[in-house]
């Protein structure tokens, strides 16, 4: 298992300026979260592209920008956002066979009492349809406040789609949620592709790994014996450090935890 640092961790960084300087730090695998439609053009992910390459880092999945719209432009009973939302997520899924990411991560939608939650599972589907006709994986996060925001949620999920559906386990969003990220293991397993993962303690809800009280070791232990065959990598806000470098301390600190 490789543990790696997301992009998202330095935002309001530039994204191509965060992926270097994560690369720079001799990373060996990250997540790209997309913060603007211009980075969605060729010559933004050819830049990336020759960032990868120089360094060697693996690109294990990509974000996209549009999370905060997904209920409105994929979830609503509006056709033609529909439509215009599967044709994003498409580019979103040749951009991952172009950075050689497995994975694209949605966050999805809210609950907004315009279908339920079967008619969201259908709509997931077809989305994830799309994003495979380039090879990539869509992945359901579990992220609080929206749909797939609860363990029930996501039971029904899993048991609605079967084999048609994979997730994006996120450590802090499921104590956000109120629930144990071993829970999740265990309800879901081998459907959990990929992992964010963050610290905590009784006051602080994320923090760099080592920071707070998450075991980490016993937790990947745990995910390994569920079924999970993949890797994680560190999601924080920029909140959670003051300086850069305490990020690629923790990243050092949790590899020679782990390993």
């Amino acid at each position: 298992m490789k543990i790696g640092i997301s992009s998202s961790c330095l935002y309001p960084m530039y994204t191509e300026e965060s992926f270097r300087l994560i690369a720079q730090q001799g990373v060996q695998l990250s997540e790209i979260f997309f913060n603007a439609n211009c980075e969605l053009e060729p010559p933004f992910i050819k830049q990336l592209c020759d960032i990868k390459n120089e360094y060697g880092i693996e690109i294990k999945s990509v974000h996209p920008t549009m999370s905060l719209a997904e209920s409105f432009m994929l979830f609503s009973n509006y056709d033609r956002r529909f439509n215009e939302g599967i044709e994003i997520f498409k580019r979103y899924g040749e951009i991952a066979a172009q950075l050689d990411a497995k994975y694209v991560i949605m966050h999805g939608g809210k609950y907004n009492g315009t279908m339920d939650n079967h008619g969201y599972f259908d709509r997931f589907a077809r989305v994830a349809e799309a994003v495979k006709q380039n090879g990539a994986t869509l992945l359901q996060e579990n992220v609080v406040n929206f749909r797939a925001g609860s363990l029930e949620a996501l039971e029904d999920m899993s048991n609605y789609l079967g084999d048609q559906v994979n997730f994006c386990l996120d450590v802090k969003q499921s104590i956000r949620g109120g629930y144990s990220p071993y829970d999740v293991l265990h309800l879901l397993g081998s459907k959990i592709k990929h992992l964010h993962i963050s610290d905590n303690n009784d006051k602080y809800d994320c923090m760099l790994p080592l920071d707070g009280n998450f075991n980490f070791k016993n937790f990947l232990t745990e995910a390994i014996d569920c079924g999970y065959t993949g890797d994680a990598v560190i999601e924080v806000y920029r909140a959670a450090f003051d300086e850069p470098q305490e990020l690629f301390w923790s990243h050092k600190k949790l590899l020679k935890n782990i390993f």
